[in-house]
């Protein structure tokens, strides 16, 4: 009896699963207009970005570019030279997480 109930269970919700996945293959998702927002970078974090204003993900992105580019990063932590000790502090290291921390140098 609790074998019938069970499959009975399973075919039920794969039932109302299966409408979900076709409507959401055919459309796009949208930005959500917070993260297109632009911000004006400060003088420190203008050095390692650019002076342009831009949306917290681009400079995030920008972030990554510039650690890549001068091959900063040491697995899960980041080596910080003069531009980036300048945004984070005094630190000789960052860990990834913390990368986000430069959106304290955001203005709107």
């Amino acid at each position: 009896m609790a074998a019938k109930k069970a499959a009975a269970k399973k075919t039920t919700t794969a039932a109302k699963k299966a409408p979900a996945k076709k409507a959401a293959a055919g459309a796009k998702r949208k930005p959500n207009a917070a993260f297109m927002a632009e911000f004006t970078p400060s003088a420190e974090l203008a050095a390692v970005v650019g002076s342009k204003p831009l949306p917290r993900t681009a400079v995030i992105k920008n972030i990554w570019d510039y650690i890549k580019k001068n091959s900063l990063n040491q697995g899960q932590l980041i080596n910080l030279d003069d531009k980036l000790k300048a945004v984070y502090g005094n630190k000789k290291q960052i860990k990834m997480t913390e990368v986000a921390q430069a959106f304290k140098h955001l203005k709107k």
